[in-house]
């Protein structure tokens, strides 16, 4: 019951420190559907380890019913993940997420198809996952990474790179010396590799013809 608690406490900490509006643990613990939708997968997903399907079904239909946010019974997930507003999110059966992650609305770690065994992604520990993000398929996202608002990640990403883009490509590598929490991230001044790209071109064309022109001249 004690470590419980410590860890409820630990889950309620981790939502005061990375939310502004939050003015107490007490109004987390009462108002967050986050924290109610997190405390309602440990009964399912303890059910569900017990083979009480129907049960621990029961409780996780609840819980979307109760929250907007959808997690498979089946579903493992780490301490202290914040899910910050959560309506629309889904989490799929053989999905994995780590320790101290934060996810925004909308988000689905989900499948492919309709392939049996391991078929949904699994998360790293201090992952961040912005808001409709898609991550479809059973490969992993390493520790440390950032998914951009509105991605479709369909491969691997390795660990402390951000991805970007429909469908993804890795935008940003860093070095293992990461901040110590998943939300400390620029997320808006993060340029797509493509537009990159694109920019380079444009310059190379532009002093071609700079080129051009100066050699019609003389």
């Amino acid at each position: 019951m004690v470590k419980r608690v410590s860890r409820l406490g630990g889950l309620l900490a981790a939502y005061q420190r990375r939310d502004p509006a939050a003015r107490s643990k007490l109004e987390i613990f009462l108002l967050y559907p986050g924290v109610h939708a997190v405390i309602y997968h440990r009964i399912a997903h303890w059910l569900y380890c017990r083979k009480w399907m129907f049960l621990a079904r029961c409780v996780s239909q609840w819980s979307r019913c109760w929250t907007g946010i959808e997690i498979h019974p089946g579903a493992t997930i780490g301490r202290r993940l914040v899910i910050d507003h959560g309506m629309g999110i889904v989490i799929g059966e053989t999905a994995e997420i780590g320790d101290d992650c934060l996810i925004y609305q909308g988000v689905t770690l989900g499948g492919t198809g309709k392939d049996t065994g391991k078929r949904h992604p699994t998360i790293g520990n201090n992952v961040l996952i912005g808001s409709g993000a898609k991550v479809l398929g059973p490969f992993r996202v390493g520790d440390n990474a950032r998914i951009a608002s509105g991605a479709v990640v369909l491969r691997e990403v390795p660990p402390n790179c951000t991805a970007v883009g429909v469908p993804a490509q890795i935008a940003l590598r860093k070095s293992e010396r990461r901040a110590a929490f998943a939300d400390s991230v620029d997320q808006i001044d993060v340029k797509h590799p493509i537009w990159e790209e694109l920019e380079q071109l444009q310059r190379r064309v532009y002093e071609l013809e700079m080129e051009l022109k100066s050699a019609k001249e003389n």
